[in-house]
């Protein structure tokens, strides 16, 4: 009944911001639809742009000019865009941003710590919702893709977390993260700015040398009884093979799975690498694997042969080539 008492109230948000979208001056385009034909910045974009997002046809004809964001990948791509004044609320962030970004992310709302509800989507008339995961889309969630579509909401995936058949990168490669941010760019009319950001990154990867050593690495992301760990196809997998690394999961065919620790200490990885979140620290991670039996005996744990990554930079987004760059450092320190 609560849902159902505050749904009238977004109904009349949206309708509201579609009736001044329809007062704009006849004299000339809306400032959205001149952004979309000349870009922000003098950037060239066209409209409208139809994209098959996850087996779902959304087409933009214009830019976005408010958007909610679920997920710190979707958040640290438009904050590296400079897209910061088109956001209107984000949900759901790992962590915080990175430290270049922290003064584009000062004063934005934030809407939920987990996903937001429908209600608190619609509360701050969205024309976008930009999701990590397609499960934030969902009645209990964000709403779904049809019920805000209905209400004059675009919903768009970030593409590397596609589930279906077709659409999950397999394996995910910096080639599709890079496509990504362009692709980005051209939603939101900034397609330069991707450009710019794809071949900084680019340069940046280029100039990593990957460890030669030839180590063998489980990617421990969360989990006590049974670790949950990167597999075969996902970001782990192309964040470990870029840093010369050697999932001991990487025959899994999927993007993680869960793993005994039987299997762990049979394959008894040289390095470990920690995933650090604030729900479940690296150092909570250590303290597990010394007071496990089946693991404390280790040659990994024993040495202490960890390597730290933060969560944020565990999913396709700006943060895996500084991630590449981060494992690679700490492997040389490991091995110095």
């Amino acid at each position: 009944m609560h849902r159902h008492a505050r749904l009238p109230l977004a109904l009349t948000a949206v309708a509201a911001v579609a009736l001044l979208a329809g007062c704009a001056s006849p004299a000339g385009p809306s400032q959205s639809t001149a952004d979309a034909a000349n870009g922000a910045g003098g950037e060239a974009s066209a409209y409208p742009l139809t994209l098959d997002n996850c087996g779902t046809e959304v087409t933009f004809d214009a830019a976005p000019e408010r958007v909610v964001t679920v997920k710190s990948s979707t958040l640290e791509l438009m904050l590296a865009l400079g897209l910061e004044d088109k956001i209107v609320g984000t949900a759901f962030s790992d962590g915080p941003v990175p430290e270049a970004s922290a003064s584009q992310a000062d004063g934005l709302e934030v809407l939920s710590d987990k996903v937001p509800s429908q209600e608190a989507t619609l509360a701050v008339e969205p024309d976008l919702v930009y999701a990590g995961w397609e499960s934030n889309l969902s009645a209990e969630g964000a709403g779904e893709r049809d019920a805000l579509g209905a209400l004059g909401v675009a919903t768009y995936v970030a593409p590397a977390a596609c589930k279906g058949e077709g659409y999950m990168p397999d394996p995910l490669t910096f080639d599709e993260v890079f496509r990504e941010f362009e692709e980005a760019g051209a939603i939101f009319g900034v397609p330069d700015r991707a450009a710019d950001l794809v071949a900084s990154q680019r340069e940046a990867l280029e100039a990593i040398t990957p460890s030669q050593d030839g180590l063998s690495a489980l990617w421990y992301s969360s989990g006590d009884d049974q670790p949950f760990v990167g597999a075969g196809i996902g970001a782990p997998q192309m964040i470990m093979d870029a840093s010369g690394l050697e999932n001991v999961a990487a025959d899994v065919h999927d993007t993680w799975t869960a793993m005994s620790w039987e299997a762990v200490v049979e394959a008894n990885p040289d390095v470990i690498v920690l995933v650090d979140a604030p729900w479940n620290t690296a150092d909570a991670k250590i303290a597990a694997l010394e007071q496990n039996p089946a693991t404390a005996s280790l040659p990994a744990v024993q040495g202490e042969r960890y390597v730290v990554v933060g969560f944020p930079a565990t999913e396709a987004g700006v943060r895996n080539v500084d991630a590449v760059a981060s494992i690679v450092d700490q492997l040389d320190a490991l091995e110095g």
